[in-house]
């Protein structure tokens, strides 16, 4: 079974990275894993994808959130060097940091694979999804190869995490339309996607407003991401659908209200 390099080491994080961060609600950060440790890493969860992830629809039969990317959730229960890569406890020590908390667990990873000619990822809010009573939510984006500007990086709205929860609305092309526009009448300065090479990440709160364009590249887009939020947060009770199959899927056996701690919800990184 193929292992992945020790990814237990600090990345050392600087004010002005935690402080843009606590600002914009978003960071992008150099580096987070060394060329040979995301080349590593892409070898073990692109396999993993192949075998789990179960899109046989040709694009065109799809919707929008569909053309977005191919999802895959959970991965580290399903792949013991996925595990090994999602429980890193570098990355859960800077997504600590970012927060200003001092333990942090997991909610979960989801490989997102924008294929080549795949279609914009609208914009949104991920805490949307999440029945969490807390704003200290965090999700590391980190593509697994180089990643151009044409390949789909990712626009945050600086500053729309203070906002809160904006809209009821999920990853659509009515959240397209509508945040767009709620990001224009605020004013929200845009983030300037730029090319990020692979072990590169950002780093974004989960009510941050974000997008993605298209993959206008012939290349397909490979990123795996890990989502955070501060040990001791409680479990609400559900605003949506989504959040109702979240808190069955992500926290089961939990009612709202309770602490947010399952056997899939480990402690990834502790001070």
């Amino acid at each position: 079974m193929p292992s992945l390099p020790d990814l237990s080491s600090h990345y050392g994080l600087s004010a002005e990275q935690r402080t843009a961060y606590r600002r914009d609600g978003h960071v992008l950060l150099r580096g987070v894993a060394s060329p040979d440790e995301a080349s590593a890493s892409r070898q073990v969860i692109t396999a993993a994808v192949a075998q789990h992830n179960s899109e046989d629809r040709p694009m065109e039969a799809r919707d929008t959130y569909g053309k977005a990317f191919l999802q895959t959730m959970n991965l580290w229960l399903l792949d013991e060097a996925v595990r090994e890569y999602t429980l890193a406890r570098r990355f859960g020590r800077i997504a600590a940091e970012m927060m200003g908390v001092d333990s942090v667990r997991l909610y979960h990873d989801q490989a997102l694979y924008k294929e080549a000619g795949g279609g914009l990822t609208p914009w949104h809010q991920d805490q949307y999804y999440w029945p969490l009573g807390t704003t200290n939510t965090v999700t590391m984006w980190m593509p697994l190869v180089d990643v151009s500007v044409e390949m789909g990086v990712m626009t945050f709205a600086s500053g729309s995490h203070v906002d809160g929860f904006v809209a009821d609305l999920p990853i659509s092309d009515e959240s397209e339309v509508k945040l767009r526009a709620h990001v224009r009448e605020r004013g929200f300065g845009l983030s300037h996607p730029v090319d990020m090479f692979a072990g590169d990440a950002t780093f974004h709160a989960g009510w941050t407003l974000h997008s993605a364009p298209g993959n206008n590249s012939a290349t397909g887009r490979e990123v795996m991401t890990i989502i955070y939020y501060a040990d001791g947060a409680l479990t609400t009770e559900p605003a949506n659908g989504s959040q109702l199959n979240d808190l069955r899927t992500w926290f089961p056996g939990l009612q709202p209200g309770d602490v947010a701690a399952t056997d899939i919800n480990p402690v990834v990184y502790s001070r």
